[in-house]
């Protein structure tokens, strides 16, 4: 399977955990053309992006930037956003207006629409009041694929049956997966079901914020927020045999611990959503493309794994 990677701009735009500043704009278009450049296949974002009076920052900067670029780069990537299920955002036309506001603000260029998170534990039925809007929107003309995000199997499955009825299916779903990730035999039952369907699965937090690219031999630089710090400081010394491990593929292959975290996600069939806000980022990350995890690798890299004492937390919103 050829090798598909998926900018995650969660950052853009957040103050609380990522520091975000206006000033950094211009760094971030640098970032989003070089991905464009290096053949990254889509650009991942979300209506909830940006903190505060920031909210919708990071869409608006994804269709700020694409007026930048040349055309035939725009007809080569994909944009997908995803909308928040808020326990507000209730009826068959509670989506509406938040998908519009979205598709101005990404200047008319939105090619899938994903449902944030599934409303299973506090609000059953809204998914399909939320689903059926989405089946309306694309009967009204709008062009776009529908996405799921924080999707557990037993409700992927029945989402599959509801959108078949309606002559529509399910494109895509995210989850979080990484060598960090809670959970993982479950998100491997959602992969599966995905292959059943040739829907496209996705990994969000590849990385684990960065942890899994954290140096175990060497001390980790202080974070530009105090949760990111925190986050570092509770993770550091649970996952240090995990991260020797993928120290000694790295250190073996010539390439960087960031790269041996996306592997393990393409050994597997996903296609990884990679935070990133540098252009050197961008260059190094690209170089995945050119290796691949032997399955002795992979198998060393899950003990590793399982044997981790502390995982990453998990969505409280993901369904069964």
């Amino acid at each position: 399977m050829k090798k598909k990677i998926g900018l995650g701009t969660w950052s853009w735009g957040n103050k609380l955990f990522w520091n975000y500043e206006v000033s950094s704009d211009e760094e971030l278009y640098e970032t989003f053309s070089e991905a464009l450049n290096q053949g990254f296949s889509f650009i991942d974002t979300a209506d909830s992006y940006g903190t505060g009076s920031l909210s919708g920052r990071s869409e608006k900067l994804i269709g700020q930037f694409l007026q930048r670029v040349i055309k035939d780069k725009q007809n080569n990537i994909k944009i997908a956003t995803k909308l928040a299920p808020y326990p507000w955002r209730i009826g068959r036309q509670a989506f509406s207006t938040p998908y519009k506001k979205s598709l101005n603000r990404l200047n008319n260029q939105l090619d899938l629409v994903q449902l944030h998170w599934s409303t299973e534990k506090y609000n059953p039925w809204q998914d399909f009041q939320l689903l059926n809007n989405l089946c309306d929107l694309i009967d009204e003309g709008f062009q776009f694929k529908i996405g799921l995000s924080n999707i557990g199997p037993k409700r992927l499955l029945r989402i599959i049956h509801f959108l078949k009825e309606k002559n529509k299916r399910v494109s895509s779903v995210q989850v979080q997966f990484s060598l960090l990730s809670p959970n993982n035999e479950k998100q491997k039952n959602v992969k599966k079901i995905c292959d059943q369907n040739k829907i496209d699965f996705l990994a969000y937090s590849p990385l684990a914020f960065g942890i899994l690219c954290q140096d175990p031999s060497k001390p980790g630089k202080r974070k530009s927020s105090l949760l990111r710090n925190f986050i570092f400081q509770t993770y550091n010394n649970p996952t240090l045999e995990l991260r020797k491990v993928m120290k000694e593929i790295s250190q073996a292959r010539s390439a960087s611990l960031a790269q041996v975290a996306l592997n393990w996600c393409f050994y597997q069939g996903a296609i990884p959503i990679v935070g990133l806000r540098k252009k050197n980022q961008v260059l190094d990350i690209c170089k995945v493309f050119k290796w691949d995890l032997t399955q002795r690798e992979f198998e060393r890299l899950e003990n590793a794994s399982n044997n981790c004492p502390k995982k990453m937390p998990g969505n409280p919103f993901s369904s069964l």
